[in-house]
C-alpha cells in the first residue's frame, strides 16, 4: 500500500508542475525579456540616442549619406584557387 501511495504522490507532483509551469512560462519568459531589454537598453541607449541626434542634426531631408566606404581591394582570394567554368555534358 506504502508504494502505490508513494507512487501516487509522485504523478500528482509531476502533472501538478507540469500545469503550473505551463501557466507560469509565459510570465516567466516575458519578465526575463523586460528585465534583458532594460539592462542592455541601459548600456547602449545612450550611446544610440546622442548618436543618432548628431545624425538628424547633420542629415537634411532627402539627402544621402553613406556611412561607410567599400574596400578598394576587390581582387580574388589567392588561398581558393582558379574559378573554372564549364558545362554539363548529357
Amino acid at each position: 500500500m506504502g508504494l502505490l501511495k508513494t507512487i501516487l504522490i509522485i504523478l500528482l507532483v509531476y502533472y501538478g508542475f507540469k500545469v503550473l509551469s505551463r501557466l507560469f512560462a509565459p510570465l516567466l519568459v516575458r519578465f526575463v525579456a523586460k528585465k534583458a531589454e532594460e539592462k542592455f537598453g541601459g548600456q547602449f541607449g545612450g550611446f544610440q540616442n546622442s548618436s543618432q541626434q548628431r545624425q538628424q542634426q547633420k542629415q537634411k531631408e532627402g539627402e544621402t549619406v553613406i556611412d561607410k566606404m567599400p574596400s578598394q581591394n576587390k581582387g580574388s582570394n589567392p588561398k581558393v584557387g582558379e574559378y573554372i567554368d564549364y558545362e554539363e555534358i548529357d
